[in-house]
């Protein structure tokens, strides 16, 4: 609530920006200003200061020419990471993409994992009853994504991973019946791999990928390490094996890493957005 008090004596006040900091105005009144008023006074007087540190109304100069090499050092030290990102950014955009030849219509998909995994794709090809095993493998690796994401839900009651996996699989649904890719010529197909059946199924993006990371983060989230690790490796494994049978490119399983990822954090951000709509009360979970 806002009083307002008479002063005896005035005050002179620096002024910023129209208000006060003293907040005593020069009519001799003194005056309570909220927080959010506070809030309100500190952000305008920021913008101001970026347009122009040293005061007045214009702007200053651009940020670029403040540079020293001792900056530059700061950063290649420092920042790395976006150090190498944008040398990537110039070899990919600046020299790959002009150099690079496209693959001709008549001829197939380039894939350096099919590149990778030759050996494996021969020694499939030559057994059977290998690929065969290695389907029903991995056909019950993602039985294991599917009980542990449903789990967290139903016994649990922490609905996370299930929203994030309906948005993955909405998603990849969408896309994939946007744009149907052709399977690779030498696709080894099995009874037993999932979907079961041997039917079709959309290349991108890969769901396997993708269920899998969405159970490895949840893990994560709540410090089970170990049965995240063993998820981790397993789909390393399937991804090479998947690579092996040609029943996924390379972008598949990369954009399903991707995918579970962006999915996980969008299923948070969604669980936040209904717990402060409903004060603390999920529509799905009251925990």
């Amino acid at each position: 609530m806002s009083t307002t008090t008479i002063a005896p004596l005035r005050r002179s006040s620096n002024s910023l920006n129209g208000y006060h900091t003293n907040a005593v105005a020069f009519d001799g009144t003194v005056e309570s200003i909220s927080t959010s008023q506070m809030e309100d006074i500190v952000t305008v007087t920021d913008v101001d200061s970026y347009a122009n540190p040293n005061g007045g109304g214009g702007r200053s100069k651009a940020s670029f020419i403040t540079w020293r090499m001792c900056n530059a050092v700061h950063v290649a030290r420092v920042h790395w990471v976006p150090c190498l990102l944008a040398v990537g950014v110039l070899f990919f955009t600046g020299v790959e993409e002009y150099m690079l030849q496209m693959i001709p219509p008549s001829s197939e998909p380039f894939d350096i994992g099919f590149v990778a995994t030759r050996s494996l794709h021969r020694l499939l090809a030559s057994s059977p009853d290998l690929n065969t095993v290695l389907a029903a493998l991995n056909t019950a690796f993602v039985g294991m994504q599917t009980t542990y994401i449903v789990w967290t839900w139903l016994m649990e009651g922490r609905p996370r991973a299930t929203i994030s996996a309906c948005f993955m699989f909405t998603c990849r649904g969408i896309l994939g019946y946007s744009t149907q890719l052709p399977l690779p010529q030498d696709f080894l197909g099995s009874s037993v791999d999932f979907p079961v059946g041997n039917v079709s199924f959309f290349l991108f993006y890969s769901g396997h990928v993708a269920g899998s990371t969405i159970a490895s983060l949840d893990m994560r989230r709540m410090k089970r390490l170990r049965l995240a690790l063993l998820f981790d490796i397993l789909n390393v494994l399937q991804s090479i094996r998947l690579l092996g049978t040609r029943g996924q490119y390379t972008i598949d399983l990369a954009v399903g890493v991707g995918a579970g990822v962006l999915f996980d954090s969008l299923a948070g951000k969604y669980e936040e957005m209904m717990s402060k709509r409903h004060n603390g009360f999920s529509l799905i979970s009251s925990r």
